[in-house]
């Protein structure tokens, strides 16, 4: 199981903040650090000092960072042009050695898009977006010759497609949520890797189930397309004792209720357990989202009492 830590900024996190979880993540021997893309806060917080931009971030963690993989979990197809998205994501993969994954979605979030400026439609408009993005990004990056796409919303014209990203034939692409229906499809068709975010085991049973059937439909193996990495994305509370999970259960805002029907709480063993049942459905990959970045023994105890449990 390949471990990540998964944060939270706009919550309310300067570089600076996000840095030292970086830097703390990757010397505890996280497989990677990746962070959300909101421009708002969400719930009572402040949010202060204000919202930081996903991948001007990860541009400089690129560079500050040796070993950890970078990515989002996941950038919105409402923020960016997918041309402009794609020369970023090349770019800060290369920075990092080839170190990045592009976690994208059809966007959510209507509150912080109203607060920037920022067109929200509809959502069947959204997916239809997020699938032209798709083909345009992918297909920028593989392209050997100019490359051109006519949509319904974006046209491409004998795009030169540079740069390229280091890693063949492109950074990993993670597409993530529950849907049955479009996200399994989209999945199928363009991800290398398919993430349920705080869902139960029953859920992301069901919903892996749904993916591999679109896997099925688009015959993802007969195109010779690698199957599917499987993750999820849990809020995590681990403590040796049950006053240190309490303490940092209201430090991260979060509840004994929400943890133990789309989380992970507990002492190390109790965590290191509670991994073990969504590896059995076939996760590989967890992405543990910690809400208090100042909480660095946090990280410290998960390396060296949970990881260790779940062997290699």
């Amino acid at each position: 199981m390949r471990l990540c830590v998964f944060i939270e900024p706009q919550q309310g996190a300067a570089h600076a903040d996000q840095l030292l979880v970086a830097l703390r993540a990757e010397e505890c021997g996280f497989d990677g650090f990746f962070r959300s893309d909101h421009y708002l806060t969400m719930g009572s917080r402040s949010g202060l000092p204000g919202p930081t931009d996903s991948w001007v971030t990860l541009g400089a963690l690129a560079v500050q960072t040796s070993r950890i993989r970078l990515g989002t979990l996941v950038s919105s197809a409402t923020f960016r042009h997918p041309g402009v998205l794609a020369i970023s994501v090349a770019q800060v993969d290369a920075m990092s050695g080839g170190r990045v994954d592009l976690g994208l979605g059809a966007g959510w979030f209507e509150g912080e898009h109203r607060a920037y400026g920022i067109p929200f439609p509809p959502m069947r408009e959204r997916f239809d977006r997020l699938a032209e993005q798709l083909e345009i990004i992918t297909g920028l990056w593989s392209a050997t010759d100019p490359f051109t796409f006519r949509g319904g919303y974006y046209d491409v014209y004998d795009s030169p497609g540079l740069p390229k990203p280091v890693q063949s034939p492109y950074p990993p692409v993670i597409i993530g949520g529950k849907g049955k229906r479009r996200t399994a499809e989209l999945a199928a068709r363009f991800a290398d890797e398919y993430n349920v975010a705080f869902a139960s085991p029953e859920t992301v049973r069901e919903c892996f189930a749904a993916v591999a059937a679109a896997c099925g439909r688009v015959d993802r193996d007969g195109a010779g397309r690698a199957p599917l990495v499987l993750s999820v994305a849990l809020t995590v509370c681990c403590g040796q004792t049950d006053a240190e999970v309490r303490r940092r259960m209201e430090a991260a805002g979060t509840s004994m209720e929400w943890l133990r029907g789309a989380g992970l709480v507990g002492t190390p063993g109790e965590v290191a357990d509670q991994i073990r049942a969504y590896a059995e459905l076939g996760v590989s990959r967890m992405f543990l989202q910690v809400l208090d970045l100042a909480d660095l023994d946090h990280l410290d105890l998960i390396a060296a009492e949970v990881a260790p449990a779940l062997g290699p």
